[in-house]
């Protein structure tokens, strides 16, 4: 039974060993959010869509006996999907999660907030609430160290208002508005409270007095100001009682870094085998080696920029024009052909689809913007399939649709977290022991460089010395910033 909502009513804080479940709405910011409770401190395990309790399928892992962890991320692809489909997956997962044993749940959206009037942030909260109980949800997408801040309710990108930045001009989430309870009214019928700056930095007590204040006021979502990680850091001490919380990566860790305050002195162990945890093993190793493939679909400046690094340093690129080949698989078997091409330990190619804002503009004129989405995924799907075929060990994907195309065909459904090649962008090693290693990066995550440096040799850095004819005309990232498609 649901209780009133009159009161900020915290769950029971002595969860013992009770893991954190976490819902993620896109599977590159499944993995940032992962790596950040990682880094806290806490065990992680990664699986990708809600895995199947049948277990009938053979790439399925075992979750009956899971390795030692204290948080269980789910990744879904809800983020643009239909919002009674968004509803339905995040209910899903909380099920799977709840047959865990997780106690507090923490929905992860993303920090620029992508979303529109219709959802999916507000339905996919709204039926989160319902089902846990939350009478009151504090949330906020701050995530200083990706330059994502929130003060007096407005949502900074890169210093700029979310209403001025590249977020913008998004093709699927046009972001035209700064104002986050404004933007969150639009999607629920519930009432949205803010907590200023001021009463963040009077401490945990303060915020948790003023979730109280506005759950008495009957609000049901508190956005909750902070720019800086002491300011998360105190939000997730204040959150730490509330049934379900919502946010970006850095409250998520906000409220790690308050579970494991709070368990000074003990030695967690959540979950069933307390024996084995693979994630070391994974991690002695160091950086993965084998040979490596970028597969490239985000539009965002970022991954435009770190195309460029590639195409200076001449690495062989290959573009997926859907525009030429309007056909999934006839798209996917002209790129394998042309990999088949090249020598035998060369650099680490790139297949893209990214592109500039006026490219992306004409392909989707050209297709439509489902039908050329739907295409170069499908496409990709298969050129990842193939890659691992023929031998690749590394892949490296950018873009949230690009990564969760090459997850899907690939079967990878569990995995655990392993070390960052950049700040929030993990590589992360499938369970089962299979020898792949996949790094999934938000399309505006990384130094210019990551791309490059990630893919390189694992016997020496990556050099030039592939002819400059092979090297990919990368798109301009000198114009305006597009978004990121993917």
């Amino acid at each position: 039974m649901i209780l009133s909502r009159n009161t900020h009513r915290p769950t029971d804080r002595t969860r013992g060993t009770a893991p954190l479940g976490v819902i993620a709405d896109d599977f590159t910011g499944a993995t940032d959010v992962a790596v950040a409770l990682r880094r806290a401190g806490l065990r992680t395990l990664l699986f990708f869509g809600v895995p199947d309790r049948t277990g009938q399928e053979t790439h399925e892992p075992d979750t009956s006996h899971l390795p030692g962890h204290e948080a269980l991320v789910v990744a879904l692809k809800s983020r643009m999907a239909p919002p009674a489909d968004a509803v339905a997956s995040s209910l899903g997962a909380l099920d799977w999660l709840r047959g865990q044993g997780a106690g507090q749940i923490y929905f992860k959206f993303c920090s620029t907030f992508d979303s529109t009037p219709r959802g999916n942030i507000g339905p996919v909260l709204d039926r989160l609430a319902e089902a846990t109980g939350a009478d009151t949800v504090p949330l906020t997408p701050s995530s200083p160290e990706h330059l994502r801040t929130q003060y007096q309710g407005c949502l900074f990108v890169d210093d700029k208002l979310l209403g001025e930045s590249h977020m913008r001009d998004h093709p699927v989430t046009p972001m035209t508005d700064s104002y986050l309870p404004r933007l969150l009214r639009a999607q629920t019928r519930e009432k949205v409270a803010l907590i200023g700056l001021g009463t963040v930095r009077e401490g945990g007590a303060a915020v948790r007095e003023a979730l109280a204040a506005a759950g008495a006021r009957g609000a049901r979502y508190v956005l909750a100001d902070g720019i800086d990680e002491s300011d998360l850091r105190t939000l997730g001490r204040a959150a730490l009682g509330s049934p379900l919380v919502a946010g970006a990566a850095s409250l998520a860790a906000g409220l790690a870094h308050a579970y494991a305050e709070e368990r000074t002195g003990r030695t967690p162990r959540a979950g069933r085998d307390t024996t084995a945890d693979e994630r070391e093993a994974a991690d002695a190793s160091g950086p993965p080696g084998g040979p490596a493939a970028v597969l490239s679909g985000s539009c965002s400046h970022r991954t435009l920029e770190q195309l460029a690094v590639l195409a200076d340093a001449g690495r062989p690129g290959y573009r997926l024009d859907p525009v030429a080949t309007p056909d999934a698989v006839a798209l996917a078997e002209a790129a394998l052909a042309w990999y088949d091409t090249l020598p035998a330990n060369g650099d680490a190619p790139v297949i893209y689809s990214s592109a500039a804002p006026e490219t992306l503009r004409d392909t989707q004129r050209a297709l439509g913007v489902e039908r050329s989405a739907a295409l170069l995924e499908e496409a990709t799907g298969r050129i990842a399939t193939g890659l691992v075929e023929r031998g690749v060990r590394r892949l490296v994907a950018a873009g949230g649709e690009t990564s969760g195309a090459v997850v899907a065909a690939l079967g990878v459904t569990g995995a655990h977290v392993g070390a960052e090649a950049a700040r929030g962008v993990p590589w992360i090693h499938p369970l089962g022991g299979h020898p792949l290693a996949l790094l999934l990066k938000s399309g505006n995550f990384g130094d210019p460089g990551l791309l490059l440096d990630a893919s390189a040799s694992s016997a020496s850095s990556a050099s030039s010395a592939s002819s400059a004819s092979s090297a990919p005309s990368a798109p301009s990232a000198s114009s305006a910033e597009p978004a990121d498609r993917t």
